[in-house]
């Protein structure tokens, strides 16, 4: 049992609604259109405020996330785009995870009454090709998620994030007989539902064939089955009880009733079990902490955006999230309760194997996601009835969020 399950609990807090969503499309880094973070912040930003209908000059404070940039990027980012105010501004990075890390500090100031409104805004400017490491003459921070992967398996010259995740999906397969095929089903589902996002990187349908015999990354995973690097950002605004009912935000205000960040325990590292190591004992128990705070269980949830880096991560993330029992994964694939007319619709957004990753911005894009879809705002992908919604949000080094959000404000419905 977790320590902290045996302390007195802690006073809730003060409940916190986001009360405005934006983002801009995610596209290729380098690409024709390229632009420079403040003008994708600018955006972003803007969109949320509008959304809330709210000025700048009402944001008390602000959290800023990006993973590729000087420090104080984030002040750049939005002085000269939503204002000079002199509000706190704290930059976060917290590798994939750190969208939601930004969130998860905004809710934290309001929910602890250090203030009423915060901009939670996530930006990031990519380079091509896979992800390496930018420092080499210091310590690096995954040696030990390293060091797994060579007792457990080896290490080859592929790029390590592809690799140690094709690690776990064949770990999977070898102790419950999951198929490659399981995990193509999964590419082939995000590129389909990302044909009706317009804020997605990717916006082509593939078949599973295609998807299948796509190039291949490492080991059975195809490119298709991977997330692209990406330019884009995303932003949130966070708001007080108080604070919706003075400015009228009944509405559109969204509640998170729960959220958890939990970072790696000694499981992750002992055992050589590389599915382990990827996340899978912090996304379970973020997940769990927040069902037992909210009352909530994974039948009550509509829709779902999780962090689908590589198909191999989305099944087993299933599991950890309580879907289905662990080593089910590829029956609740073949039923089809990962998409429409299933249980739930998990990544309709296309997730970050089609919508894009680009790291700072990921976790806030999937807060929009889900809020629109709790306002029936989602267009053409919107999840009929959709009441209750999970964010999952994964950063190896490491550290995972797990958001629930509800619709509806105590007075909306009078």
């Amino acid at each position: 049992m977790p320590l902290h399950d045996t302390l007195q609990p802690r006073q809730a807090g003060r409940r916190v609604f986001v009360v405005g969503v934006g983002m801009t499309k995610f596209f290729n880094p380098g690409a024709a259109n390229s632009r420079d973070y403040p003008d994708m912040a600018k955006e972003a930003g803007q969109k949320a405020l509008a959304d809330a209908q709210i000025p700048y000059s009402a944001v008390e404070q602000a959290c800023i996330g990006y993973v590729y940039g000087d420090s104080t990027s984030g002040q750049r980012a939005i002085y000269h785009s939503l204002g000079l105010t002199g509000i706190p501004i704290t930059n976060v990075n917290n590798n994939c995870a750190t969208g939601s890390t930004a969130l998860f500090m905004a809710r934290q100031l309001i929910q602890g009454g250090m203030a009423d409104c915060v901009l939670a805004l996530g930006f990031e400017k990519m380079e091509k090709g896979s992800i390496s490491m930018t420092f080499t003459d210091r310590t690096n921070p995954l040696d030990k998620h390293v060091e797994v992967v060579a007792n457990s398996c080896g290490l080859s010259a592929h790029p390590f994030a592809p690799q140690i995740f094709a690690k776990a999906g064949k770990e999977h397969m070898e102790k419950y007989g999951t198929k490659p095929e399981h995990f193509a089903k999964i590419g082939w589902k995000n590129h389909k539902h990302s044909v009706n996002n317009p804020y997605s990187q990717f916006q082509k349908e593939y078949t599973l064939d295609e998807v299948k015999t796509s190039r291949q990354v490492f080991d059975f995973l195809t490119i298709l089955q991977c997330c692209p690097t990406s330019d884009g950002a995303a932003a949130a605004v966070l708001a007080s009880e108080a604070f919706v009912r003075n400015y009228d935000l009944q509405s559109k205000a969204v509640e998170i009733v729960a959220q958890e960040m939990v970072t790696d325990f000694p499981s992750s590292f002992k055992g050589n079990s590389i599915i382990k190591m990827v996340g899978f004992d912090m996304s379970k128990e973020a997940a769990r902490r927040c069902y037992m705070k909210s009352g909530l269980k994974p039948t009550d949830i509509d829709v779902i955006e999780l962090h689908d880096c590589f198909s191999a991560n989305e099944l087993i993330t299933y599991e950890a999230l309580g879907l289905c029992p662990e080593g089910q994964g590829g029956k609740l694939v073949d039923r089809g309760d990962n998409t429409y007319g299933g249980k739930w619709v998990i990544n309709p957004s296309g997730g970050l194997i089609s919508k894009g990753h680009p790291l700072g911005a990921t976790g806030l894009a999937q807060c929009a996601e889900l809020c629109w879809q709790l306002r029936g705002e989602a267009g053409k992908r919107q999840v009929p009835g959709a009441k209750v919604a999970l964010q999952h949000n994964l950063g190896l080094g490491g550290a995972v969020v797990v958001t629930l959000y509800k619709m509806g404000f105590p007075e909306a419905a009078r």
